[in-house]
């Protein structure tokens, strides 16, 4: 698997991502060890979790696999913190240097490869929360630092923020949902990303699963829709409009002799500023179709239809 810089600094992380979210819930250790060893033996080396993830236990199941199975080392190991167990934004430095204390003992690591803040909390003063970010940096607890799921201004604000006095951490990541059904951070959050020279890490980026064509004709048993604790994550997902690019993926993948979730992966992964998007399986043999997109690359006339079909310059902003 190639490797990109992250952002404008050295590190170097492949250009998939692990995703982890359902580690320790629809996804067993067992599951999960058959994934990680398919994605570093493929060349992956980003993985990505979250203290909240299921209780903890993603990054349980991830800190155990990381002593037993593959090579830590090889590993850009990253997580993330600013949401309490019972769903509240925190962004105060005192939750924020616990949670981090917290995920490295779960997963039994003195540092974290790259450690973001999950949400913005607009209790907080920001530099306050920056400061957890410093303070990380400057133990070693923490490589490198960025954001995830921040509105245009507050990446702006923060990259700023940390760029105006010496010895303070860079942001050097945002972590934002980017997908064909999902294009509305290039109105204004991409632009702040890019400026900031942070590099970008979409999650969902084959539409929370709808890109792959799986519910062109209904709901599978057995799919994140069909989940109780799924169903309205991937519901905003199945409307017409939706509907009507996922088509033009399918007709793309046809053509190509390539599956729709190939074709869906490789647009969002070559898309400016993107340094890696971050794609999550239930099973390791729906992470091996996933893995098999990698030396896919679209011709510039299929790229630019699926750009024509899924433009949002007169859709409203996405809810």
């Amino acid at each position: 698997m190639k490797e990109r810089h992250l952002g404008r600094s050295g590190l170097l992380v492949s250009r998939l991502g692990l995703g982890t979210m359902t580690w320790g819930q629809d996804t067993g250790p067992d599951e999960a060890a058959a994934q990680l060893v398919a994605f570093a033996e493929a060349g992956g080396t980003l993985v990505d979790t979250a203290d909240v993830y299921n209780g903890g236990d993603s990054e349980r199941i991830l800190g155990a696999l990381l002593h037993e199975v593959v090579d830590r080392d090889g590993l850009v190991i990253a997580t993330k913190a600013a949401i309490r167990p019972n769903g509240r934004y925190d962004g105060s430095r005192r939750h924020l240097l616990r949670a981090l204390d917290a995920s490295l003992d779960r997963m039994d690591l003195d540092h974290v490869d790259l450690w973001q803040l999950h949400v913005y909390d607009p209790a907080t003063p920001l530099e306050e929360t920056l400061s957890a970010l410093d303070e990380a940096v400057a133990s070693g607890r923490a490589r490198y630092v960025g954001v995830s799921n921040y509105a245009g201004w507050q990446v702006s604000k923060a990259a700023a923020w940390q760029r105006a006095w010496p010895g303070r951490a860079p942001v050097v990541s945002a972590q934002l949902e980017y997908s064909l059904l999902r294009r509305d951070i290039e109105r204004e959050v991409l632009p702040a990303v890019l400026d900031a020279g942070a590099g970008l890490l979409p999650w969902s980026p084959l539409g929370r699963g709808v890109l792959t064509g799986k519910y062109r004709t209904g709901i599978p048993a057995g799919s994140r829709a069909a989940a109780p604790h799924f169903s309205e994550f991937v519901q905003p997902y199945l409307d017409e409009e939706c509907a009507r690019i996922v088509e033009s993926v399918v007709t793309a993948a046809e053509g190509l002799g390539r599956s729709p979730l190939a074709v869906a992966l490789a647009w969002v992964r070559d898309r400016a500023g993107v340094a890696a998007p971050i794609v999550g399986a239930r099973t390791a043999a729906q992470l091996g179709a996933i893995l098999e997109s990698e030396d896919v690359s679209l011709p510039n006339e299929i790229r630019a239809a699926l750009d024509d079909v899924s433009d949002l310059s007169d859709a409203p902003a996405h809810p």
